[in-house]
């Protein structure tokens, strides 16, 4: 007997109600009345024998078969936005667009030096970046908007997307200070940080948190001076003596070539991942083995 197959307007309702987190706002985004797209998923549902969703009122939770059946949709509509985009770029002209996503948190210096190679040994590639949250940029990705993420972030655990994590470089941290700041400093590294401004990155990002839990092993009492979610701008305030900044090691003989910016310590056991992130698919851009050239 043939199995038949799963009707894909069914599967894709289901998708939108799945992700956008209910049937009133799912049928808002695609202009298809709630009761049209209950009705449909229960058809799916009676297809597939099992419930997708438990409803509880007016409130719909993915039940362990419907985040199965979501991680098959997301692969599914990902692999169909994947077809159209790499048709359409067989008719275009030589030089294709390498969307990269750049989670908000990276200091923009050392994403310049991963991705460098891209513009200098190919003139292939048109480079577009996209800067947001890794939540964002992971939506983005899975629907072929993008083509690689750089992040500093893992992926979080029970993602939806099935993605490849591919480390591009690794660093360790240092504190810095411009002269007139480090010149403050009544003590050795690290307790001298109790004594300076000390910019850090915001409360939300992971490195943030990787320094306070440091903080707590150095049993330091750091008070931030600011808090910056963009590490460029934290830069920028830490070059014009606002306060002692965190800094990729790889980064440090270039501002130390300002000829105003000194050294003040090395983080120990602290060290900065930098990661290249795919779907997990054998289509993967070209322009993604240019990552792993060693630029940093």
């Amino acid at each position: 007997m043939t199995e038949r197959p799963i009707n894909l307007k069914h599967l894709y309702y289901f998708w939108k109600v799945a992700t956008l987190g209910g049937v009133v706002r799912a049928g808002e985004a695609i202009h298809v009345s709630p009761q049209t797209l209950s009705g449909q998923i229960k058809i799916l549902e009676d297809r597939l024998g099992k419930p997708l969703f438990s409803r509880l009122g007016r409130n719909l939770t993915l039940t362990e078969a419907g985040r199965m059946a979501l991680e098959y949709a997301e692969e599914i509509f990902a692999l169909g936005a994947e077809m159209a985009h790499e048709l359409q770029s067989m008719t275009e002209s030589k030089s294709r667009d390498f969307r990269v996503g750049v989670t908000n948190t990276l200091n923009k210096a050392m994403v310049f030096r991963l991705l460098k190679p891209v513009l200098t040994e190919s003139v292939d590639f048109r480079l577009t970046c996209q800067e947001a949250t890794l939540e964002d940029l992971l939506s983005e990705l899975v629907m072929r908007r993008l083509d690689v993420i750089i992040s500093d972030t893992p992926v979080p655990p029970g993602s939806p997307v099935r993605v490849t994590s591919r480390k591009l470089f690794e660093s360790g941290l240092v504190f810095v200070a411009h002269q007139q700041v480090a010149a403050k400093a009544a003590r050795p590294f690290p307790k001298c940080l109790e004594d300076l401004p000390v910019l850090l990155p915001g409360k939300d990002s992971l490195l943030r948190g990787r320094l306070d839990a440091w903080f707590d092993r150095q049993r330091l009492k750091v008070k931030a001076t600011g808090e910056f979610d963009d590490a460029a701008l934290m830069t920028a305030f830490g070059w014009e003596g606002v306060g002692a900044f965190p800094l990729p090691v790889a980064l440090l003989a270039e501002h130390q070539a300002r000829g105003d910016i000194e050294l003040l310590g090395s983080v120990d056991g602290l060290t900065l991942q930098y990661t290249a992130i795919t779907v997990s698919r054998h289509l993967v851009h070209d322009a993604v083995s240019l990552l792993n050239r060693e630029s940093v």
